[in-house]
């Protein structure tokens, strides 16, 4: 029996927004549906244009016996500085200043709201790239980069800086800590990446640089490829910071000359959307 359309552009919506960038045939929505392909090709100009018209992202289709039609993600520049504007608000209370100049953000990149648009951003930042993994490393850095895997529909990959024994054979890296200048190690099994891979980082907060030049090592001892790094939040520079590349950040802290914290917008703007006109 064969379904309403109506039925069939909710289900369809459905089926694409759980999984980005992978692409679905026409023949399967056909078989699930009972339904022509001419009419499935209709149904997805409906959501092709609804999508974009919404800021949702783009529905792709590939024409021909191997096509089919795919979902990628992504956030309009409105969207994303209203909701970057409303993070930097919050950041800024003053009741969020931690001893030692850090501040409180552990709720912002738990809710489960707010890390769909994170992710949603860096994913559309590799919008024409391809990113075969995210990395990141524990713990705090894990949310974050789970909500860009899961929009750029790739493995999240992530180095702990102990062993544990249901990993396998590993690779590990030593590096300098950019803040406690100490020697450390972090891990990752070897059958996390496969070589060649492309790679994005993904973490909380670069402040002296020297995880993300730790997660680069290990990117290399793969022979992987390193497509960018993107932080949600990177410390003021400081003399003896280690020179990390370039990288994306959603927002910047800065120690003022009161003793509080000033949080203002990072260098996502350009890099995400471009340059200003």
């Amino acid at each position: 029996m064969k379904i309403k359309r109506s039925e069939r552009l909710v289900d369809m919506t459905d089926y694409l927004l759980n999984r980005p960038h992978a692409l679905i045939p026409l023949t399967f929505f056909a078989q699930r549906y009972d339904s022509a392909k001419s009419s499935i090709s209709e149904d997805l100009t409906i959501l092709k244009r609804t999508f974009q018209d919404r800021g949702i992202g783009l529905v792709e289709t590939v024409p021909g016996a191997a096509g089919g039609a795919k979902y990628i993600p992504y956030i309009l520049k409105e969207a994303a500085d209203e909701f970057m504007d409303e993070v930097i608000e919050i950041l800024n209370n003053s009741h969020r200043l931690l001893p030692g100049g850090y501040v409180y953000m552990s709720d912002i990149l738990g809710d489960p709201d707010k890390l769909r648009y994170l992710g949603r951003m860096i994913a559309t930042q590799y919008l024409n790239q391809r990113v075969d993994a995210v990395l990141t490393v524990a713990t705090r850095g894990i949310p974050i980069a789970q909500a860009a895997s899961s929009y750029l529909n790739v493995p999240l990959v992530i180095a702990r800086h102990d062993t544990n024994i249901t990993e396998g054979s590993t690779v590990s890296v030593n590096y300098v800590s950019g803040s406690s200048k100490k020697i450390k190690r972090m891990t990752i099994s070897k059958r996390s990446l496969d070589q060649g891979a492309n790679v994005l980082i993904v973490d909380d907060f670069i402040h002296g640089g020297g995880t993300i030049n730790g997660l680069t090592s290990l990117i290399e001892e793969f022979d992987c490829n390193l497509v960018g790094s993107t932080f949600f939040a990177e410390g003021a520079y400081q003399s003896g910071q280690q020179n990390v590349g370039n990288y994306t950040s959603l927002v910047k802290m800065e120690n003022q000359d009161d003793g509080e914290m000033r949080i203002t917008k990072g260098n996502y703007d350009e890099k995400i959307f471009g340059p200003s006109k």
